[in-house]
């Protein structure tokens, strides 16, 4: 394990934002870990796949790059078997081994960016599937005291695109293993209807939970852009949760809105179809802008600093309150303003 100093963060994340870590270290296990927190380069932030983070300037401190590996099934039941991954491991990655398996549950989940350790934080989620469903336990190491501790579904405080990882705990663990409860038994999602579209599009009558990870491959490569091509993050926005009253309220200024009812009582209203009514639909400012195929999604032309990307937010966020009445907030983790 090596120490790394003025490290360039442009490959780590997503956006391409050329920020450097005054020190930088890739972790490959938990001792590793210890040894890092032992250098006592405070504060300390964990780095994962860099795919859900906008980084606005230089962090200070210590960068700890999560690398921790491995894959394995660690209890077998009839119906369902637990696996154990390393925080490091890619989550698609992830998801391929699994469907090879013959292990269930993560296939909408298919082709997220991303490590295995920050899913949780994020409480992933597509196409009807969230993380949490799935969800056993982690182990985590604190930042600060190095000691190990075990969270369970309730400890996470999952709820949309949020946890306590996010809130509370920010910043004070890092993610070394998790647990997954998978199916052995072949039951697809299928609600969303974009997998029954791409599914009749590829003329699949029976689909197996392997044609709904293609199907998501597919609606994903089609809609979103490649960070490598075209720095981004992904969906930079949560889609927007009003009371009923308020929707109400919306649907008479607006009878084509788009909208899902919730099981809360509440109504989602897609933010992406509220960024393209302001008319930000691949609108560009400077450096950065929203994709032109997708609304929701911001990106890096090039040279755009973290603070651009976010003014760029702020100005999207701005334009749909006035119109709209509603807040969105980023879906993404801003560090260092």
């Amino acid at each position: 394990m090596k120490i790394q100093t003025n490290k360039s963060l442009k490959l780590y994340n997503t956006f391409g934002v050329n920020v450097s870590a005054a020190n930088f270290i890739e972790v490959k296990s938990d001792q590793d870990i210890q040894q890092a927190i032992q250098l006592n380069h405070q504060p300390i932030f964990v780095l994962g796949g860099g795919s859900n983070l906008l980084l606005t300037k230089d962090p200070k401190g210590l960068v700890i790059k999560n690398s921790i590996a491995g894959r394995k099934v660690v209890r077998s039941f009839k119906q369902s078997h637990y696996v154990k991954v390393g925080g490091g491991e890619n989550w698609h990655d992830l998801v391929v081994w699994t469907l090879k398996k013959g292990l269930y549950g993560l296939e909408n989940l298919s082709l997220i960016p991303g490590t295995v350790g920050a899913a949780p934080v994020q409480n992933i989620g597509a196409y009807g599937v969230e993380l949490e469903q799935v969800f056993h336990k982690l182990q985590a190491i604190h930042l600060e005291t190095g000691k190990r501790k075990t969270f369970f579904k309730k400890d996470c405080q999952f709820g949309y695109r949020n946890s306590i990882f996010k809130n509370e705990l920010r910043n004070q663990y890092i993610i070394t293993n998790v647990w997954f409860k998978l199916s052995t038994i072949k039951k697809v999602n299928i609600r969303y209807g974009a997998i029954q579209d791409t599914l009749m599009k590829m003329k699949i009558k029976n689909p197996t939970p392997k044609h709904i990870s293609n199907a998501v491959i597919q609606i994903r490569q089609s809609k979103l852009p490649d960070p490598a091509k075209l720095g981004n993050s992904g969906s930079f926005f949560k889609n927007p949760e009003v009371s009923k009253k308020k929707f109400n309220k919306l649907k008479k200024q607006f009878p084509n809105i788009k909208f899902y009812p919730l099981d809360n009582g509440k109504v989602k209203i897609p933010a992406a179809w509220l960024i393209e009514q302001c008319g930000w639909k691949g609108k560009r400012v400077g450096n950065t802008g929203t994709y032109q195929h997708h609304a929701l999604i911001i990106v890096n032309h090039g040279k755009a600093s973290g603070k651009e990307i976010m003014s760029c937010a702020k100005q999207i966020q701005k334009a749909v309150k006035k119109k709209f009445g509603v807040l969105i907030e980023p879906e993404i983790r801003v560090d260092f303003l």
